[in-house]
């Protein structure tokens, strides 16, 4: 029988576990938990602070965000990886070549965040680089859909090649706003045909192949006045239309593009019903609390399934494989260009 897991990820406070902390991971309602960076000294640190997690809850879903870049939560001890614009800028001009290096990249952060006890980093991003989005940018490969298409679907190959699960973001596309969804609420007021032939490509090109999916925050009135994270259609034509079979995972409910839906626990509960598999809510504790005490009952199976299923990579033996050291070295040599 498939397990389940509670339908909330939580934060925490800092490098260690507190006391209050243990007690509130063993809430039904938890599932996983992410680490941002105050979380996150050195990799050596993560591993330990993984464990100790574990030792209280060995089922819970581990996560943070390290796509590279500006989004890298953990940065000592692990590969500085560049963003995916550096990346993606030799694509039209050496397609295959740089293929192969979106592979490799996600490979070797699928190893990486593995040997430090994560079960996965939100990546990649899926959303296209319109020059408007200032929390998207360099963060996007491309502006280019189908070269975003082609080099996510690289990086994910990889990825997979390590053992570790790809949650692609954010869902139809947040790179047509100026607004950043952490601090106002946005509006894209593109038309449905406009999304399918430009931001929806990624997705529906690669959704047989993500495990996850998270959606924006962002409102699109000409489809659904609710921004898509807590839209029955949007995420249902995610399901249908495109055929995701995989984990719906809101993003933070914390974030100002999400307080159009109530108080903390409404915001949950709504994004819940809208088909989310799990909603997260962070740096904020109280909300927290709120939330859990909400959804206790509720139960999620999909996610449970997102789990790293293999033998750990070990820390300290990474160094040995000629492919680690090969992508490391050309990486941070990216990074200082």
């Amino acid at each position: 029988m498939t397990q389940t897991l509670g339908p909330v990820m939580i934060d925490l406070a800092g490098p260690e576990l507190a006391a209050d902390e243990r007690t509130l991971l063993q809430h039904p309602a938890v599932g996983g938990v992410i680490l941002f960076a105050r979380n996150t000294e050195n990799a050596v640190q993560v591993r330990e602070l993984c464990q100790a997690i574990r030792e209280v809850r060995p089922d819970l879903l581990l996560a943070i965000d390290q796509e590279g870049g500006r989004v890298q939560r953990l940065k000592e001890g692990v590969t500085r990886i560049p963003p995916m614009a550096r990346i993606g800028q030799q694509f039209e001009q050496t397609p295959e070549v740089t293929m192969r290096l979106c592979q490799d990249t996600g490979w070797l952060l699928g190893m990486e965040m593995a040997a430090c006890g994560l079960d996965l980093s939100f990546a990649p991003v899926l959303d296209i680089d319109r020059g408007l989005c200032s929390v998207v940018g360099n963060r996007s490969f491309s502006s280019d859909p189908l070269a975003v298409a082609a080099m996510a679907g690289a990086f994910i190959e990889g990825l997979h090649e390590a053992g570790m699960v790809a949650v692609g973001k954010h869902f139809p596309g947040h790179g047509g706003v100026n607004v950043d969804t952490h601090h106002g609420v946005a509006v894209d007021e593109r038309d449905l045909d406009t999304l399918r032939q430009q931001d929806l490509v990624p997705f529906t090109q690669l959704a047989g192949r993500l495990d996850g999916v998270m959606p924006a925050h962002v409102v699109f009135p000409a489809f659904d006045a609710r921004p898509a994270g807590f839209s029955p259609s949007w995420l249902g034509m995610l399901r249908e239309s495109l055929g995701f079979k995989g984990v719906i995972f809101s993003d933070d409910l914390s974030m100002a593009g999400a307080h159009v839906a109530g108080g903390p626990a409404e915001r949950a509960l709504a994004a819940l019903e809208a088909g989310c598999d799990m909603a997260l809510i962070c740096n904020d504790r109280a909300a927290a609390v709120q939330v859990l005490d909400a959804c206790e009952g509720m139960t999620s199976r999909r996610a449970a399934r997102l789990r790293y299923a293999r033998a750990r990579p070990d820390l300290d033996a990474l160094t040995a494989l000629s492919r680690w050291r090969r992508v490391h070295a050309h990486l941070e040599a990216m990074n200082s260009d």
